[in-house]
């Protein structure tokens, strides 16, 4: 059986189980007793994720699968997220046949990986691509929250937008897929700077507006999410923010910091 191993256990998140568990009760408690509201009034379709390390932009992907965990039962998730470690054209989808998490294996849906590996000519499959962390970080969410459904990875590079937007399309024409977007925001600007620019990328998604993006926003996953927005306009989908933060909520540093937000798309 062929197993798409884990790359960035016990840095981006403990390689512990137990560990994995003690942040996501952590974050619970926090969503809890701070009276933070998770709430939308459509059917969730799409969530947007940050994928840094779990002490700074956890709380808030965390914020997005308890969000949507009693108002989906999907059968596969899709997971899209930028490559950090390779540059090469197009994108890569996962045609291994397991997920390896440290809280247990998820099904990879490889007969429908490989449908849109086929049709698609954006996509191919190079496995050194698949050691990404942006789409990494989002797996032990998705095995806590929804343990028995399948999962297909998308590691995007140089591609357009318009092209991950049409395969977008096709996994959400079934009503029982869900897609998660992967991104940060701006990276080591002052929190001032930070908020600025960050505040372009929020206002974008928000109100579902492509040319805004074009103003400053600087987030990594930039391609993955004007693709969301973009299918998201083409089907008349609501957006709300649920959560905004930066690193310097953990570190105290405002000096060097990286933005993280958590968006749930739907209708």
């Amino acid at each position: 059986m062929s197993i798409r191993k884990t790359s960035v256990s016990g840095t981006f998140y403990p390689a512990s189980s137990d560990e994995i568990i003690k942040y996501i009760e952590h974050f619970d408690n926090v969503l809890k007793t701070s009276n933070f509201k998770l709430d939308f009034n459509f059917i969730p379709r799409a969530i947007i994720s940050p994928h840094a390390g779990y002490i700074y932009s956890g709380f808030t992907a965390n914020a997005a699968f308890k969000a949507i965990k009693n108002k989906i039962n999907p059968k596969r998730i899709v997971v899209i997220g930028p490559s950090h470690k390779f540059g090469f054209k197009g994108a890569s989808v996962s045609l291994y046949e397991v997920y390896e998490t440290p809280l247990g294996n998820l099904e990879i849906d490889l007969e429908f990986a490989q449908h849109l590996e086929k049709k698609y000519d954006v996509l191919t499959f190079d496995d050194k691509v698949h050691q990404e962390h942006s789409t990494e970080t989002q797996m032990p969410f998705i095995k806590h929250y929804f343990p028995d459904t399948k999962v297909v990875e998308i590691v995007y590079s140089d591609c357009e937008y318009h092209s991950l937007s049409t395969i977008i399309d096709e996994v959400l024409s079934d009503e029982d897929n869900f897609v998660v977007i992967s991104t940060d925001l701006s990276h080591f600007y002052n929190l001032d700077d930070a908020m600025v620019l960050d505040d372009i990328c929020l206002h974008a998604i928000k109100e579902l507006d492509m040319a805004k993006f074009n103003q400053g926003c600087e987030a990594c996953g930039i391609i993955g999410v004007k693709a969301l927005v973009e299918y998201a306009r083409n089907h008349d989908m609501q957006s709300q923010m649920l959560d905004y933060r930066t690193s310097a909520d953990a570190s105290n540093d405002s000096t060097r910091v990286v933005g993280y937000t958590s968006f749930v798309l739907g209708r």
